[in-house]
């Protein structure tokens, strides 16, 4: 399986950043499960999710202070990559 994410590191706080379909922001018990999923390629880290709209906006769930500082970032500015888990 490969998933689209981005690590960064912003006044001292490092974190991952994973791409999910639309829908699973929409019920925070699925976004929990899913940042859960991801724990073990990210330990130790906080995760946020994001999930763009029809025309590529991105909304965020996870840390009230990451998502807020990534609602001030553009999108394209993000060092996102590939990651295969195996």
């Amino acid at each position: 399986m490969k998933f689209q994410g981005a690590m960064l590191k912003e006044q001292g706080v490092t974190f991952a950043i994973v791409i999910v379909k639309r829908h699973i922001l929409n019920q925070s018990s699925e976004a929990e499960r899913m940042v859960r999923s991801f724990q073990p390629y990210f330990p130790g880290i906080p995760i946020v999710l994001m999930a763009q709209d029809s025309v590529g906006i991105p909304t965020y769930y996870g840390r009230k202070d990451i998502t807020r500082f990534l609602a001030r970032v553009p999108i394209h500015a993000i060092p996102w990559k590939e990651y295969a888990i195996r």
